[in-house]
């Protein structure tokens, strides 16, 4: 028999082997949590509960800074007090240059703040919309089950940036790309006429949006041909007609002119993007013809070599789907492909803003909450984790980086033009022959069908 200290000691090994492989297991599942997109859903909730503690604080803590909001609500005021010429409707910081809904949602902001005077109860509002924008640009990333959970910690508490943007300058950027990414849920869900709907309302409060478009044409085209997606385009022109209609009936020319001003020309000193420039290069016309021409032919490559799935000709998109021939079947939401139709879209947005004539302040929302889907959407293989946290890290220095210099606008140009070499050489086999694993919830859908 053996003496009682050595059972004893037996046992306290055999129990710390116990803790010890528990400890392991404990460790081995906080890497998962960390490392496998199936735990989004649940980082997701614990960052927004972080957010709203966050948002909290900036709040009550950093000075809010007036840059655009007053203007806001005087241009509001305007029509408030019935005026319908929209070349009439002004604020400090020059004419209104948005589309009508823009009126409608800050409107409605003019009067719930007291015509604009009760700034802070504005901050909470547009804190109540950063939580909601994040919560919808969560489900996209659950549905595309592509980016691991731990790098949402750099898209939510880790950038200043993005809340001042929210909740210390209440601009209306934040606005058009809430309904945007509630447009792209509809989209994975297979709601493509009320997802127009919004895309069009969204494009209704600030033109940003309209970098998605080419990208948002190609799925019409591809999931319902060209004659099926003439109802979904109408859909949005005639969203945009009875917005705009009050001043359309007033002055049509001056409305068209101010909110659909594409021509219109930006300050040098507010720009991020192009700092290194002379400034008679930045506003010289030529320059911006090539930038256009570069967004087109980016646009052109994609189309033609990522977007496209199908070994046959692009021209058979304007075919029914019901037509075509060696094709992959249309996108559907039983399909497994979802992260298609985030890629075309977030890499549409995001050839826009390479090429953009300038990018203020303010615009990084344009963008940020796509950067982890496109840096993560191709195997890590083409670009290490850390370099893409390298790189993410980077693009955040060089948007907070006030005023801007030569050395973080060429910084900005050179994260910007490595994004899309991972891009290109990364998603050929992925988008052409290799579609994506399909997510939990397809997976549910799919077996719950048979």
């Amino acid at each position: 028999a053996l003496r009682p200290e050595t059972r004893n000691g037996a046992a306290a090994m055999a129990a710390g082997r116990g803790l010890a492989a528990a400890v392991r297991r404990a460790w081995r599942e906080r890497q998962a949590v960390l490392l496998e997109p199936s735990y989004t859903p649940l980082v997701a909730a614990c960052l927004c509960l972080a957010e709203s503690v966050v948002n909290l604080w900036v709040i009550r803590r950093v000075p809010y800074t007036e840059i655009d909001w007053k203007a806001y609500m005087q241009e509001v005021e305007g029509f408030a007090n019935g005026t319908l010429d929209y070349s009439q409707l002004k604020g400090d910081t020059g004419p209104l240059v948005y589309p009508a809904g823009f009126v409608y949602i800050f409107l409605g902001l003019y009067y719930a703040t007291g015509r604009g005077t009760d700034i802070r109860l504005a901050q909470y509002l547009f804190a109540g919309l950063y939580l909601l924008n994040l919560l919808l640009v969560f489900r996209i990333y659950c549905r595309t089950n592509k980016v691991p959970p731990y790098v949402f910690f750099f898209m939510c508490c880790a950038s200043y940036r993005i809340h001042s943007i929210f909740v210390l300058r209440l601009f209306n950027d934040p606005v058009a790309m809430a309904i945007l990414f509630l447009a792209i849920n509809l989209f994975l869900e297979d709601h493509w006429s009320w997802g127009c709907l919004l895309f069009s309302l969204a494009v209704s409060v600030k033109m940003n949006i309209l970098l998605f478009a080419p990208g948002l044409l190609f799925l019409l085209l591809q999931r319902f041909g060209l004659l099926g997606c003439i109802p979904k385009l109408c859909i949005c022109a005639l969203l945009q007609v009875v917005l705009g209609l009050p001043f359309l009936l007033v002055n049509p020319v001056g409305y068209l002119t101010r909110s659909f001003d594409l021509g219109r020309q930006f300050q040098f000193k507010w720009t991020v993007n192009w700092r290194f420039l002379p400034e008679e290069v930045f506003q010289n016309r030529a320059f911006h013809a090539t930038l256009l021409l570069a967004h087109l032919a980016g646009l052109g490559l994609f189309a033609l070599h990522r977007w496209h799935r199908s070994k046959g000709s692009v021209l058979a998109l304007l075919k029914d789907p019901a037509e075509r021939k060696h094709t992959s079947p249309p996108l559907t939401v039983n399909d497994i492909l979802c992260t298609q139709i985030v890629f075309v879209l977030f890499s549409s947005n995001f050839l826009g803003i390479c090429c953009s004539r300038s990018l203020h302040y303010q615009f990084y929302v344009w963008y940020f909450h796509t950067l982890p889907y496109l840096l993560w959407c191709t195997p890590t293989t083409k670009l290490a984790h850390m370099l893409k946290v390298l790189l993410l890290g980077v693009i955040e220095l060089c948007w907070n980086t006030y005023p801007s210099t030569v050395c973080s606008s060429l910084s900005l140009h050179v994260c910007h033009g490595l994004v899309l070499l991972q891009l290109w050489y990364g998603t050929a086999p992925l988008m052409a022959s290799h579609p994506s694993p399909p997510s939990r919830r397809t997976t549910a859908m799919s077996k719950k069908a048979q």
